[in-house]
């Protein structure tokens, strides 16, 4: 499974890799802090899917969320957030599932492999 971060927070980010790279199915892509470096990526390197941080600044204005769709239509989005009442948001804004930054590593796992066993691998 191939899985892109993006979050502004070096702390979260660091401790999703070090929860990511246990696993053996796991392939960490590339990681981002801005949105022009999200977009960039997923253009240069497809992944299943996309960790993406709820309040990533400019993630939800802009049409973001719209252009990632774009340029990878089958590419799965997760929000992640520590708002448990931000699932709502993210969920209306076309995001395939949610994570909150408090749940548990098995949660977090279990959401992105049912994400990326609902789509096709990346090349």
């Amino acid at each position: 499974m191939r899985v892109l971060v993006a979050d502004d927070d070096i702390h979260v980010r660091s401790a999703l890799r070090l929860l990511l790279e246990q696993e053996p199915d796991v392939e960490i892509v590339g990681e981002s802090t801005t949105t022009d470096e999200l977009l960039k990526q997923v253009t240069e390197t497809p992944a299943c899917v996309v960790l993406v941080d709820w309040e990533l600044p400019g993630l939800r204005h802009n049409g973001i969320v719209s252009k990632l769709r774009a340029t990878i239509p089958r590419m799965r989005l997760i929000a992640l957030s520590g708002r448990p009442e931000a699932q709502v948001e993210a969920q209306r804004a076309g995001l395939d599932g949610f994570i909150c930054k408090g749940d548990t590593p098995e949660t977090l796992m279990a959401t992105i492999r049912a994400q990326c066993e609902t789509t096709a691998p990346q090349q």
